[in-house]
């Protein structure tokens, strides 16, 4: 009899640790991850990695559900329902209009932009300090920076007098960008061609449209779509020999000449902050948009060299990175 149950009370305490992990399987907190790119790259590893600082392993204690669009923006609607209908705890994204459609998806389920730019102008959040509502996460929005960018690539060319803005229609952002670019252009006293395409489509077209309009450099207004085509955007303007800027040096790999803004990649790191205190109990409205305190500049000189661009040594000497 005492066997019997000696065997009883072992069998019990062989089930427990079964039904811990089947506990902990049901409590596994799980992200919806909408990106509005063909893919994972190095952003996402940014991502991953604040996770991992704050003690997340995928797979042990926290579930990711990635969507992609594949470089179709149209599906992110149908991907954001399906990420709502699966009630993830969060979902993490990048990009105005990834935002925006999130956001039209669920007023309940936290959202965490990872990159955003106007977020205020873009109706995104009430306001960076209380953002309201379900919306909060990082800002790389810095209205100067447009400005900068304008005077760096004053700086490379010469007498420069036209700078073509290529931005994605498709981006409800984009204008907004696009405006502030102008009224950089004339402070400075250049002007701003607009050019306003679908990515990856009309991408040829648009920087035949800049050479055609004799623009000396093209300012990229960036959004999800540029980031996903940069080697498609840094190879048409090669073709032209026309200088090109961009929000961060990611962009470079593709070819672009320079970049000025934050750190993408520490951003979405960042971002990893947010989803820790919503996880733990924070409500989003109560979460302070954080906007980036340092701004890099990276220079391709393989593309300079391409292009036929002197950079001047005094440019060089400031930049953070330089690429041989």
């Amino acid at each position: 009899m005492r066997r019997r149950k000696f065997i009883a009370i072992l069998g019990g305490m062989a089930a427990w640790p079964i039904a811990a992990r089947a506990q902990n399987a049901q409590r596994m907190p799980r992200i919806g991850y909408l990106m509005d790119r063909s893919g994972p790259g190095l952003f996402d590893e940014g991502f991953l990695s604040g996770l991992r600082e704050h003690g997340y392993e995928v797979g042990r204690n926290i579930t990711i559900e990635y969507r992609w669009t594949e470089g179709k923006t149209e599906r992110l609607p149908a991907l954001a329902d399906e990420l709502v209908a699966l009630k993830v705890d969060a979902i993490v994204t990048a990009g105005a209009q990834a935002v925006q459609v999130a956001k039209k998806a669920t007023t309940t389920i936290p959202i965490v932009m990872t990159s955003s730019q106007d977020a205020v102008g873009d109706g995104l959040v009430a306001s960076l300090a209380r953002p309201g509502h379900n919306v909060t996460g990082r800002s790389v929005y810095a209205p100067e920076l447009t400005q900068k960018r304008i005077e760096l690539l004053k700086e490379v060319v010469p007498g420069l007098s036209r700078v073509a803005a290529l931005w994605n229609v498709q981006n409800a952002g984009g204008a907004s960008q696009l405006r502030e670019a102008e009224a950089a252009g004339r402070a400075l006293g250049i002007a701003i061609e607009s050019l306003d395409v679908r990515i990856p489509d009309g991408l040829e077209v648009g920087m035949t449209r800049a050479a055609q309009a004799g623009a000396g450099a093209v300012l990229i207004i960036s959004d999800s779509s540029t980031i996903g085509n940069r080697s498609q955007i840094g190879a048409a303007a090669r073709r032209r020999n026309l200088p090109t800027i961009f929000a961060n040096k990611a962009y470079l790999v593709g070819g672009g000449l320079m970049s000025y803004g934050p750190d993408i990649v520490d951003s979405f790191r960042l971002s990893a902050v947010y989803v820790d205190k919503i996880l733990k109990g924070a409500k989003p409205a109560d979460l302070p948009v954080e906007q980036p305190t340092k701004f890099e500049l990276a220079i391709n000189l393989g593309t300079a060299k391409a292009i036929g661009i002197e950079v001047p040594p005094t440019l060089l000497a400031r930049a953070d990175e330089v690429i041989e």
